[in-house]
């Protein structure tokens, strides 16, 4: 399994073989939720924040 550092806190994340770009992961010391970005290499960001829509 290969591993990847929060971009949050710094924290090791285990990364799944058959991960894909797009797919959320989340830091399991911090909580943050993070994008793959890329698979080669592979880059993790911070995942885009979800808008509540309010029935506007």
């Amino acid at each position: 399994m290969e591993q990847a550092v929060c971009v949050e806190c710094g924290a090791e994340i285990d990364i799944p073989a058959d991960v894909m770009q797009g797919e959320i992961l989340v830091c399991a010391d911090c909580g943050a939720e993070l994008e793959v970005i890329e698979l080669e290499p592979l880059t993790l960001d911070l995942a885009p924040l979800e808008m509540e829509d309010w029935g506007e």
